[in-house]
């Protein structure tokens, strides 16, 4: 069974009931204002709105076994051809530095709930995560950014994974991302392969929060999403800042996601 960062991963069967512990209380309106968001943002995500998918939502991934990475090499090629660039997330973002991670990081969050950057496991391929930003302008501070794309060897590692982030929003609603950056207030919601207009991926998850830093201030808005599809996973993240809207985050984030699992069809599946 699939180990990430030393610990078992929550089986996927328990997700769905253990979402509640990290959701907050039905009658709290705030969090409740923030699943509905997180909602919006997922479905936005998934290229429908919340009445019903688009054309483009409701295609399925057909892949070609032979397309399916199955060595290191292979995997980075593929990462290459399928992670974010600037142009990703559309007009005004930037590369930040550096740029890109190095070849054997991969972020494991402690029991301290602090994130640590360790070797990925025999079960991950190749990763990769690069770094972008929106610059600060007059009245408005820096948007940072952030894609990750993993293939795992088997389609199972990679829904472990998904399983496993779903368990660190529960348990570390407050995380420290690194010295002098933290996220709070975290709130969680996933959807599975089929549920309300979820039908370009296996399993989606978002997370919205609370950021805060010693460079930027706050607390401002935080996003992140990641999608599985078959053994691979994508994930955008997304840090507010002052004058930068929760919508325009969103946006930002969900911009960047879909356009990496439009290029990853494009990469993986049967030619006509």
């Amino acid at each position: 069974m699939p180990l990430r960062g030393g610990r078992l991963a929550l089986p996927l069967t328990l997700v769905t009931v253990l979402l509640a512990g990290c959701s907050g209380p039905a009658d709290d309106p705030g969090k409740a204002e923030k699943r509905e968001a997180s909602a919006s943002a997922s479905a936005r995500a998934n290229g429908g709105s919340e009445s019903g998918p688009s054309a483009e939502a409701t295609k399925t991934l057909d892949p070609d076994p032979a397309r399916l990475p199955e060595t290191r090499a292979a995997a980075l090629d593929l990462i290459g051809r399928v992670i974010a660039d600037p142009d990703s997330f559309g007009s005004g973002v930037v590369k930040r530095s550096p740029y890109e991670s190095g070849p054997a990081t991969w972020p494991v969050l402690g029991e301290d709930c602090v994130w640590q950057q360790q070797k990925p496991g025999h079960g991950v391929l190749a990763t990769l995560s690069r770094s972008f930003e929106v610059p600060a302008s007059p009245g408005k501070g820096p948007v940072r950014l952030a894609a990750t794309v993993t293939v795992h060897r088997t389609r199972e590692g990679a829904a472990w994974e998904v399983a496993e982030s779903i368990e660190e929003s529960m348990r570390c609603p407050t995380q420290q991302l690194r010295e002098g950056e933290l996220i709070g207030s975290l709130v969680a919601g996933a959807l599975f392969g089929g549920e309300a207009n979820q039908n370009n991926s296996d399993d989606f998850l978002s997370e919205t929060g609370r950021y805060q830093s010693s460079e930027v201030g706050g607390p401002h808005y935080y996003a992140w999403q990641q999608a599985q599809v078959l053994q691979f996973t994508v994930a955008v993240t997304g840090k507010g800042a002052k004058g930068r809207t929760e919508r325009e985050i969103d946006d930002l984030v969900v911009q960047a996601q879909a356009a990496m699992l439009v290029q990853l069809g494009s990469a993986v599946e049967k030619q006509s």
